[in-house]
């Protein structure tokens, strides 16, 4: 069964979904896995690398809209960070996002010891998803949760990776064989 949305979010969902390609967006597939996930560890803090148009940011919005939490996304293009916003504003979830543009590795780095995420998820620069693991690690809630994105469709750009969470013992990850291919991680520490 797919998950049903008021008009105006079906609707745009379905217009971002025309211009996948041009946006890189994941799939509705992966769209819906990310949405589940949200409500299924109720996660009340949740971080997106990689906005885009706000297109997978709608299916984590409207996920939080129900868990009570809030989404942080960032976006290094501002064009496409305005488009998400506009996104966002139309769908009515506004009230749960907070966009922030500019590089990810400057932004979480900038990030104080505060700032800790139930849920993250990663669909940026495939080469710095290991930079973004490493600084992402330290906010993390105990029982957070990790979904990186086009794992098998960019296997060799985000090996190093998928290494770093294969060697972590804090971490048990599979990966999903969805188009593009996440990797979902589940971190299991005190």
């Amino acid at each position: 069964m797919d998950i049903v949305f008021d008009e105006i979010t079906s609707q745009t969902l379905g217009e971002l979904e025309k211009t996948q390609k041009d946006f890189w967006n994941v799939p509705r597939t992966t769209g819906i896995l990310l949405n589940m996930f949200v409500k299924m560890m109720n996660a009340g803090s949740v971080l997106e690398i990689g906005t885009s148009n706000g297109y997978s940011g709608l299916w984590l919005a409207k996920a939080l809209k129900e868990t009570g939490g809030r989404l942080t996304t960032i976006e290094y293009y501002d064009k496409r960070q305005s488009i998400a916003v506009e996104n966002f504003k139309k769908c009515g979830v506004m009230d749960v996002v907070r966009p922030l543009q500019g590089s990810a590795c400057d932004i979480l780095e900038s990030f104080d010891e505060s700032e800790k995420f139930d849920f993250v998820f990663i669909d940026a620069n495939k080469r710095e998803y290991v930079k973004y693991f490493e600084l992402v690690k330290p906010h993390l809630t105990p029982k957070a949760m990790i979904v990186a994105d086009n794992i098998t469709s960019h296997a060799e750009k985000v090996q190093t990776f998928i290494d770093a969470v294969d060697r972590d013992e804090e971490f048990q990850y599979t990966i999903v064989d969805v188009p593009g291919g996440i990797l979902t991680a589940y971190r299991n520490s005190n």
